[in-house]
């Protein structure tokens, strides 16, 4: 089936089978691989875009379920030059280790703080929970999405 969605505000018109992914699209076609492949059962995370600035587990949504929706990725919340807030936000409180939880985790950090979410740590890793980092412990994760909570919320 052919599907027409925007994909970090570009149009993309693709023909996808019934059981392909938005991963697999966003990597393979498109060439976004900032989204990762994880565990492909939706546990943990890594996969994470926003659709329609939904967080979504990327590995589990099919592509014939898109038509007409928005896709941000990534690489679509990285402005031309430098890195968005929430990004320079983990380099600041050191939030990553071996970085490949990241794209997913500020992904669904996005959403949280877009919610409106107040700068509560509780509320964080509760909105946080979808998302997995076997490297950090998750709070120094937290004390960045507070941050630009904070930062935003000035």
């Amino acid at each position: 089936m052919r599907i027409e969605l925007m994909v970090n505000g570009d149009p993309v018109s693709r023909l996808v089978e019934g059981s392909e992914s938005l991963l697999d699209l966003l990597r393979n076609d498109l060439g976004l691989v900032g989204t990762k492949w994880g565990c492909l059962t939706g546990d943990c995370g890594a996969c994470t875009v926003l659709v329609n600035s939904e967080p979504v587990v990327s590995c589990l949504k099919a592509c014939a379920q898109l038509d007409g929706s928005t896709v941000t990725t990534i690489e679509g919340l990285t402005p031309t030059h430098g890195l968005s807030d929430l990004q320079q936000a983990f380099v600041d409180h050191f939030a990553t280790q071996c970085g490949f939880c990241t794209p997913g985790m500020i992904m669904a950090a996005e959403a949280l703080v877009n919610s409106g979410v107040p700068a509560d740590e509780a509320a964080i890793r509760e909105g946080l929970s979808g998302n997995l980092c076997r490297c950090t412990g998750y709070n120094k994760i937290v004390d960045a999405v507070m941050s630009v909570i904070e930062q935003r919320n000035a």
